[in-house]
């Protein structure tokens, strides 16, 4: 029976479908923590006080990296090249959602409507980042490899999720809210059709390193089509939604330690 759980047993069971799953999420884990690092140092003075969670961010993206990084090290392998039309990160930036990277590169301050771009962005994505390691949780909390990785990165992602509502409802409170909404349903939208894209060639590859058969992608495939159906129609508006979270100052304290294998 084809399933969730059968799906990622067997990408996490073959140890090159492991090395390309992993390769893919360092990399982006890592360019949300240069973009994180990068955003804090800009911070417009109107803002500074957000800086040690923008930084707090970054931090947790970089170690998120480095643990699937060393998730890969623990089976001898390095880490794969990644295939561009996999590259979430990037293809969300070439719709023009969230900040790009030339401005990033830049010495010049952002701007406040910057920052809330930054934070309608990682409103959406972290949505699904925290959708995606809960499930990942699921299933692999107990695995004596994966498990104590799952776990952490899930809370972080649960923070950062957290982070981004409180600080949004903040600024919605300060007269920003039509801005705000504009901006996350701009995201959203973008957001369904990207990861709907990365999420078709994530299973093309890894179907070509497990060789399944035609029927078997082709049912995949369309599971990941009927997931987007949903989310164009109703599914984004989950993503838009603010509520007060119940981790307040979520990112306030100091990062979580890496596990002692990262």
């Amino acid at each position: 029976m084809l399933s969730a759980r059968s799906l990622f047993e067997e990408i996490v069971g073959n140890d090159d479908s492991f090395r390309l799953f992993c390769s893919i999420a360092a990399s982006g884990e890592a360019q949300g923590g240069w973009e994180n690092g990068r955003i804090a140092a800009l911070l417009p003075a109107s803002m500074a006080a957000l800086a040690p969670k923008v930084a707090r961010h970054g931090t947790d993206e970089d170690k998120h990296g480095r643990i699937f990084q060393a998730l890969m090290r623990k089976r001898g392998l390095t880490p794969a090249p990644v295939p561009v039309e996999t590259d979430y990160t990037a293809l969300l930036e070439r719709r023009g959602i969230g900040l790009t990277h030339d401005k990033l590169r830049r010495e010049e301050p952002l701007t406040e409507l910057d920052i809330i771009t930054y934070l309608s962005h990682s409103r959406v994505t972290e949505e699904r980042a925290s959708g995606q390691m809960l499930m990942l949780t699921k299933y692999f909390g107990d695995h004596p490899e994966l498990g104590r990785a799952v776990r952490m990165i899930s809370d972080d992602e649960d923070n950062h999720l957290a982070y981004c509502h409180e600080e949004l409802l903040r600024l919605a409170r300060a007269g920003h809210g039509r801005t705000i909404q504009r901006i996350l349903r701009e995201c959203a939208r973008a957001e369904i059709v990207v990861y709907r894209d990365v999420s078709l060639a994530v299973m093309a590859h890894m179907g070509r390193i497990l060789k399944w058969s035609g029927s078997k992608s082709a049912a995949l495939a369309a599971g990941i089509w009927a997931v987007y159906c949903y989310e164009r129609v109703a599914g984004w508006r989950r993503m838009v939604s603010l509520r007060m979270p119940e981790r307040r100052n979520a990112l306030g304290g100091p990062a979580t330690p890496e596990p002692e294998f990262a």
